[in-house]
């Protein structure tokens, strides 16, 4: 029981319940309408933390209670019946376990995720397209709503890059685990020679911000470009010059939208993501920064390889950081990645508590 409660404080969550409670009691508390609603998603959030716990903690008092049961009356009826919700029970435990791991400062927020093709043309354009469908195909299962912010297909096939605002309750806080380059092999059904190919491709996973994060951008600083924007497949989603292209020169970052109808809008999300980009820049000097400090060799970035993804002469997907694998490849590409990501979220917890 402690074990289950280990993780967060229970008095300082109903605590935190209590304050929010007080604060929405307030008169005048609607006055400031955006700022009210998001203090009530995030008191209901910790309720729903707490009522979770408290499930649990029923469930597994009555599970102890019929194995005292049992130990005095066995009965095989009821032992395959314990059995079963045992099973139930524990899946339930470790999925109460990893979302309480998911208490980074934007874990809980929307996720903007970037696929980016490396050197290879047709073979790592079409690796990235594959690499859409699997994302799309995870969100879509766990009832995360899916933009297309920017989409540039590829000469011949798949895509040239692709940006999606990933939107759910912890889609950052689970998509942050894909940052990273991923590599295919596989046997190419570009090649008439039927040979095998490597390819790669970069995903890039970032929070998307609120107005609390204040981030500096000198208007100076900004080349802003129009074009019309295109969708999948080349149609066209608009035949005005309404999608936007920022190039933050400084950086050298560049971040596209073509979602919205209105040039304006486009701006607005563009924007938004170069705030992302530029507080990840941030994050990353900081934490270079303190690696030196404490003579850390760390890697940041997105530049090391992280998973591989085997189809030739065998069936592997592989996660190098936590070593998680599994030989159903087709499962994975279908957006099967709960497995990776919890594999990943445990490995981090285990590096922040060594002992």
């Amino acid at each position: 029981m402690l074990a289950l409660g280990g993780l967060f404080d229970l008095d300082a969550l109903h605590e935190s319940i209590a304050i929010n409670e007080a604060k929405m009691a307030e008169p005048g508390f609607w006055d400031h309408q955006e700022t009210a609603q998001k203090l009530i998603d995030e008191t209901n959030l910790l309720k729903g933390k707490s009522e979770s716990f408290e499930t649990l903690t029923q469930q597994l008092s009555d599970a102890q209670v019929a194995v005292e049961l049992l130990e005095e009356e066995p009965d095989q009826e009821v032992q395959l019946e314990l059995e079963t919700n045992l099973d139930h029970l524990k899946g339930e435990l470790q999925q109460y376990r990893l979302n309480l791991l998911l208490n980074g400062p934007y874990d809980s927020h929307n996720a903007i995720l970037e696929i980016h093709p490396g050197a290879g043309g047709t073979e790592s354009q079409d690796w990235g397209a594959m690499l859409l469908r699997m994302y799309t195909r995870w969100a879509d299962q766990h009832q995360f709503k899916v933009e297309t912010l920017d989409y540039q297909a590829g000469e011949v096939a798949g895509i040239s890059s692709v940006t999606l605002m990933i939107s759910g309750h912890n889609a950052y806080g689970y998509l942050r685990s894909e940052k990273g380059v991923h590599r295919l092999v596989r046997i190419s059904p570009f090649d008439s020679a039927g040979r095998r190919h490597t390819s790669f491709a970069s995903v890039d996973v970032l929070p998307e911000l609120d107005d609390s994060v204040n981030i500096e951008i000198n208007p100076a600083d900004l080349k802003v470009d129009v074009y019309r924007a295109s969708g999948a497949g080349g149609q066209h989603v608009n035949k005005t010059s309404s999608a936007v292209r920022i190039t933050h020169e400084p950086t050298g970052i560049v971040v596209a939208s073509q979602a919205q109808r209105s040039q304006l809008q486009n701006r607005q999300t563009a924007m938004n993501m170069l705030k992302a980009k530029l507080y990840e820049l941030e994050e990353e000097k900081k934490a270079k920064q303190k690696a030196a400090i404490e003579g850390e060799q760390l890697d940041i970035g997105w530049g090391s390889q992280i998973r591989s993804y085997v189809f030739h002469p065998y069936t592997m997907v592989k996660d190098h950081r936590t070593n998680y694998e599994t030989g159903n490849g087709q499962a994975v590409m279908d957006g099967d990645l709960d497995p990776f990501i919890n594999a990943y979220l445990q490995y981090q917890l285990e590096q922040s508590n060594p002992d």
